[in-house]
């Protein structure tokens, strides 16, 4: 999903930085936005090329994440929008996993938007102004829905979803809004080992009044949604995009 989200918002005209762990496929990414980016919607230029930037950083290393921030403000000057997308997901039952597993899942999923949010906002702060994004999931409880096998997962994404709140408060005079956006089964490597399994993928399916698994560019269109002025009234909320999952 990072990958479509950062394609979308080039599209849309933003300057993007693309960050993981893997500098090969961020430079992938930022090769794609330099050939078919930073086109701005309804233009009726030819081609304007993108502008972005690659960076290798491990979202659960303060240090990285420092430096991360550190060469998108040098690049662009300043950071008008985040968005933590990354993310793990080890199917394990909850008597099997270690400590270490959990430790991996939490630190990757919920302390990365944590150390992201919080560098990027001392950023923000200065220019009273930026919009966070937090990718969460239809797993994030309170829903009444449980889910086997990943608890650790569902702990790291209630924890982004009750963050997100406590954040759109604090950051609320700064000009700073802060949303999330709760997945459902969406078209990734995440489900790869999910769709191996026929029975595994139609009884998930069977959970879903659309269907169908969605698409990476359909979240893609929300996070641009809420990155622009066009949620201008919204902060604190988790939207979630599941074809109807959790409804059904």
């Amino acid at each position: 999903m990072g990958r479509s989200h950062a394609l979308t918002l080039a599209k849309a005209g933003v300057k993007v930085v693309v960050a993981d762990i893997s500098l090969e496929d961020c430079q992938k990414v930022v090769e794609e936005i330099k050939k078919n980016g930073g086109e701005p919607r309804n233009s009726t230029k030819l081609s304007l090329r993108g502008e972005a930037l690659a960076i290798k950083c491990d979202v659960s290393q303060k240090s990285e994440v420092d430096e991360m921030v550190k060469k998108a403000i040098e690049k662009f000057g300043k950071i008008d929008i985040l968005v933590n997308n990354a993310g793990i997901c080890q199917f394990k039952p909850f008597l099997e996993l270690t400590e270490e597993d959990w430790d991996k899942t939490l630190d990757i999923n919920l302390k990365g938007y944590f150390l992201c949010a919080q560098a990027t906002a001392k950023e923000m702060v200065k220019q009273k102004s930026g919009v966070i994004i937090n990718i969460a999931s239809v797993a994030m409880g309170q829903q009444g829905v449980g889910m086997p096998n990943i608890v650790h997962y569902c702990a790291s994404k209630g924890g982004i979803a009750g963050m997100t709140e406590a954040l759109a408060v604090e950051l609320a005079p700064y000009n700073i809004r802060v949303n999330a956006i709760s997945p459902g089964m969406i078209e990734t490597p995440m489900i790869s080992s999910v769709k191996q399994d026929p029975k595994m993928m139609e009884a998930m399916l069977a959970r879903v009044p659309m269907r169908r698994v969605g698409r990476s560019e359909e979240v893609s269109n929300l996070v641009l949604f809420l990155a622009s002025d066009d949620s201008s009234y919204m902060t604190g909320s988790t939207v979630v995009i599941d074809g109807g999952w959790l409804s059904g």
